[in-house]
This record gives C-alpha cells, sequence and structure tokens, in this order.
C-alpha cells in the first residue's frame, strides 16, 4: 500500500513538470512570469517563518526571583544588600545605647544620600527605599521622610495654610527630628578579559548622631559577580 502511493505520488510529479514543460515550451515569458512569483511567495514564507522563530516571548516570575541577565546591578543586588545592612544596623550597641539614655523610646533615623561612585548607572533611590522599607519592616526604628518627599511634604503643609479647612490645617514646626542620619556610597571595582569579567561592587553606608556629628556605626556589604560569555 505504501509503496502503490510512492508511486502515485512520482507519477504526479512527472506530470507536473511534463506540463510545465510544455507551457515553457509554447509561452516562455508565462512561464519566467511563474517562475517569479514562486521565488517571491517562497521569499515570503521564508521570512515569515524567521519572524515567527524570533518573535519575543514575555514570562511573569515571581518579583523575589534571583535572575541575572546581564551580570550588572539590579533589583536582586539592592534587595539582598538592603536587607543585610539592615540588619548589620539594627543588631549594633548603638541602638540599645541610644534607648538606655532615652526612656526606651525608638532612634528616629533619617536616610541621606547614598551616591553611585559605581561604573554603572545605579538607581540609588531604589537602594534608599529599600533601605527604608527593611528598617520599617523590623520596627526596631522610627523613619521620617527626607529629600525631595520631605520638600513636597512641606509644600503640601504650605498649601494648607491658605487653601484648607482650619480644623483640618497641619501646622509648622511639628515635625518629627531626626536623632540620627544614614548615608553611603556603591563602589565597584571591575576586571575584565576577553569573554571574562569579574565584577566587585561595595555598598558602604555609616549612621551619623545628628546632635553630635559622631558616628555610632558603619557597615559594608560586598557583593562579586563572574560573567562568562
Amino acid at each position: 500500500m505504501v509503496k502503490q502511493s510512492i508511486l502515485i505520488k512520482l507519477r504526479d510529479a512527472r506530470l507536473f513538470n511534463f506540463r510545465l514543460t510544455l507551457i515553457y515550451n509554447q509561452n516562455p515569458p508565462i512561464m519566467n512570469t511563474i517562475k517569479k512569483q514562486f521565488i517571491i511567495a517562497s521569499l515570503v514564507i521564508t521570512g515569515a517563518l524567521t519572524l515567527g522563530s524570533c518573535a519575543r516571548q514575555v514570562t511573569r516570575v515571581n518579583s523575589d526571583a534571583q535572575i541575572d541577565i546581564s551580570g550588572r546591578w539590579n533589583d536582586t543586588d539592592s534587595r539582598l544588600a538592603a536587607e543585610e545592612l539592615t540588619d548589620q544596623i539594627l543588631t549594633g550597641n548603638w541602638i540599645t545605647d541610644f534607648m538606655q539614655a532615652n526612656g526606651g523610646n525608638k532612634p528616629v533615623i533619617i536616610v541621606g544620600l547614598v551616591r553611585n561612585k559605581s561604573h554603572e548607572h545605579i538607581e540609588a533611590e531604589t537602594f534608599i527605599l529599600d533601605i527604608e522599607k527593611a528598617l520599617i519592616k523590623r520596627q526596631t526604628a522610627r523613619i521620617v521622610s527626607g529629600g525631595k518627599m520631605r520638600e513636597e511634604l512641606r509644600a503640601e503643609r504650605a498649601d494648607q495654610q491658605t487653601n484648607s479647612a482650619a480644623s483640618t490645617v497641619k501646622k509648622f514646626g511639628l515635625e518629627t527630628g531626626a536623632d540620627f542620619m544614614l548615608q553611603g556610597s556603591i563602589n565597584s571595582i571591575v576586571d575584565a578579559h576577553k569573554k571574562q569579567k569579574v565584577t566587585f561592587y561595595q555598598i558602604d553606608l555609616e549612621l551619623t548622631n545628628l546632635q553630635t556629628n559622631e558616628k555610632v556605626w558603619i557597615g559594608d556589604k560586598k557583593i562579586k559577580k563572574f560573567v562568562k560569555n
């Protein structure tokens, strides 16, 4: 049965070639047109298949998943560094000393600038927010807003003085003052040769008493990545 089917297909192919030969002998221009149309159709089909095979695929993953594509600083580095440094901050002796000297009150911290001194473009604001989030999560210290967020809050308070009902206006001069400021920097060192690269990141943070300018805590987090192409 299979052999018979193959023979039928061979016969049909020979018949098709014979008909094309007759058309070409009778009218060569028509045959050339058919050839051109066949080539164009083949190119269109090939192009469509190529585009289909290269189509971008997007898959949603867990936001905590550790995914490294380029080897550069990413959200995982920011989150893990913030959590580890926060653990270091809140287990230091400074916090016990402060609470003992202030009737058990929690210290108030403002997160200042974390300067990016690395070779990459790193959004320091994301790292600062990760630090604030980790500190608030522990509930061991109180956090107040700083920088542009504080400016926006003060602008809103100023606007309330003339545009809000008197019973709802928030007064000036009642902000909670910070006891300590957290500041730091992100540095990097790159060692590369041919298709291999090692990138070293160091995040340094310092906690300073705003009243006395005394540094009560200094810590760091190191991250090292090996990239091979």
